[in-house]
């Protein structure tokens, strides 16, 4: 058993990717300045700003230098299948997605004291926060049952996790591995959902009030960067 070639060798970014990424970059601080400039908040911490490009850049690029081993559609749909339920767990732990305030599984969760804000058990709302860039627009959706809050950064960053466990999971099949350590990278696959939780409770869950907390972001951005560089190198391990 020998370690074997990782599928994706040319994560390095090439000149071309840098004045990209350089562009990109501007253009982003430029957003942030015009949001700024017309919309009256208080930035108590720009690297929360900062973290929140960070995510979908390094999301984005990621997706983008990734591609996935050819394989058999059989294969194709289990590494789908596991890469859907992994999303499905991030969305869970990170707040993407949860129980309406109304719904009866958030009565079980609050000993049967439900909170109607927006939306009550037979009505749905939607709504539009214009949190600062990268972390907004936000998208509120409270349903009887459901409970949806979309922010950019949080949605290209999972999305992307999952899509490189698309590709790890390929990459397991088709090499035949023998055990887990072909999938050694795969043990930074917990690290985001542990970074969530820990910011969902010792920060706020609906991350609106940004500047109301310190370390937890850190570590759920440190994570999140830990577990892409893994999963973008995830050495392959099998047989001679």
């Amino acid at each position: 058993m020998s370690f074997g070639t990782p599928s994706t060798p040319n994560w390095r970014p090439t000149r071309q990717e840098l004045l990209v990424g350089a562009a990109v970059v501007n253009a982003e601080l430029l957003v942030v300045l015009l949001y700024l400039a017309f919309i009256p908040v208080r930035i108590q911490s720009w690297r929360f700003i900062a973290y929140g490009f960070l995510w979908i850049n390094v999301g984005l690029y990621a997706v983008a230098k990734t591609d996935p081993a050819p394989t058999d559609p059989r294969t194709r749909r289990i590494a789908l299948l596991v890469a859907g339920g992994y999303f499905l767990l991030l969305a869970v732990a990170g707040g993407i997605l949860g129980p309406s305030h109304s719904s009866p599984l958030a009565a079980l969760i609050t000993d049967g004291h439900t909170h109607s804000h927006t939306a009550n058990a037979a009505g749905a709302s939607f709504d539009v926060r214009l949190l600062v860039p990268g972390w907004g627009p936000s998208f509120v959706y409270q349903g009887g049952w459901f409970l949806v809050i979309l922010m950019p950064y949080k949605v290209v960053g999972y999305v992307a996790l999952a899509y490189l466990i698309y590709a790890t999971v390929i990459d397991a099949v088709t090499a035949s591995l023998s055990g887990a350590l072909g999938l050694l990278s795969c043990i930074s696959c917990a690290w985001p959902v542990l970074g969530s939780l820990v910011t969902s409770v010792f920060g706020s869950g609906s991350a609106v009030a940004v500047a109301a907390t310190t370390w937890p972001y850190d570590i759920s951005t440190v994570a999140f960067l830990g577990a892409v560089g893994l999963l973008m190198w995830r050495p392959v391990v099998g047989d001679d």
